[in-house]
């Protein structure tokens, strides 16, 4: 072999694993989302902006490993230890309390960020807010306590109706505080509120049917799961059986529901992605006080509203966030 040849092969052979160790370096974070429709929406894009923001571009300086349960909040517990067996750099748990939860058990080593609508040191992910301990920290956005102003929005929308119908999940974890806070809310309006049981999606057509049969005016859709992954399916039953209601995202509204009051998640998950980033610099999560998100959003179905013949109040319709014509 020629002197020449010799030399190019041991210049590649060196490179090689450099190149090899670079590929390497690129840090992994496992993402633990509840359906891979999510991933266009806007609040992941906001996600992965974050991410760039603070140096990380996927694709091309960080990895995301996607783990999707389906809609089915048995697997997270799985998905989060296949990520932990992927060995990712950092578990982002973008799912609310079973994603949350399920990163947790998972591991005590690799970092967790967490983001929904809960009191993470009442579920015992934390040890406080300011100073969270262990692995894990995150990004709680307004959720669980806007229930009464839902409550409060629908009143304000329908000031004759009298009977509001409560969907909720008596499996949640949150079951007795939300039906607790909404009962009262409801006094405090001179209301009725009648809870409807829900678990699985199967059973939202029962219970829109059983609102109807109930005599309600109007219908308030529950915090969480099941509810969270099926926003689409309940804006189409609102629409089908014409009874105005209330949800906690725009999904909701988009597909006939008629309006939605919720704290803003892209807001949130930007928040998660700016701590993700900061950790794959080396910070620890145990020094990363748990954030709250705190804005809040309306947005209003006009379409809905006229097939209901309803009239929105103009101080209602000024304070709304998006209007959908």
């Amino acid at each position: 072999m020629r002197r020449r040849d010799v030399i190019a092969s041991l210049g590649a052979a060196t490179v090689w694993p450099l190149v090899a160790r670079g590929q390497q370096a690129m840090p992994v974070v496992g993402v633990l989302g509840s359906d891979s429709d999510e991933w266009p929406r806007s609040r992941y894009v906001a996600f992965r902006q974050a991410l760039a923001e603070a140096g990380f571009t996927t694709g091309r300086t960080v990895a995301i490993e996607h783990r999707w349960a389906d809609g089915q909040v048995a697997r997270f517990p799985s998905l989060a230890a296949d990520l932990v067996q992927r060995q990712v750099a950092v578990i982002a748990a973008l799912s609310g309390i079973p994603a949350a939860k399920a990163a947790k058990a998972a591991t005590t080593t690799i970092p967790v960020v967490f983001q929904g609508g809960f009191d993470p040191v009442e579920l015992g992910l934390v040890a406080s807010m300011s100073r969270p301990g262990g692995n894990i920290t995150g990004v709680t956005n307004l959720g669980l306590e806007l229930g009464p102003k839902r409550l409060e929005v629908m009143h304000e929308l329908l000031p004759t109706v009298k009977t509001f119908a409560l969907i909720m999940n008596p499996d949640h974890p949150n079951y007795s505080v939300q039906s607790r806070e909404m009962l009262a809310a409801a006094r405090t309006f001179g209301v009725e509120v009648s809870i409807i049981q829900a678990r699985t999606l199967n059973e939202f057509d029962a219970a829109f049917a059983k609102a109807i049969q109930i005599g309600a005016g109007g219908l308030i859709i529950g915090f969480g799961q099941p509810f969270t992954d099926h926003h689409p399916e309940l804006g189409t039953l609102a629409a089908r059986y014409r009874i105005p209601s209330i949800s906690e995202a725009r999904e909701f509204v988009a597909d006939g529901g008629l309006i939605s009051y919720s704290g803003n998640r892209e807001d949130a998950f930007r928040l998660a992605g700016t701590y993700v980033g900061r950790i794959l610099k080396g910070e620890k999560p145990a020094d990363l006080p748990v954030q709250q998100a705190t804005k809040v959003e309306m947005v209003v179905n006009m379409k809905a509203a006229r097939a209901l013949g309803i009239t929105v109040p103009l101080p209602l319709l000024g304070r709304a966030d998006e209007v959908i014509e």
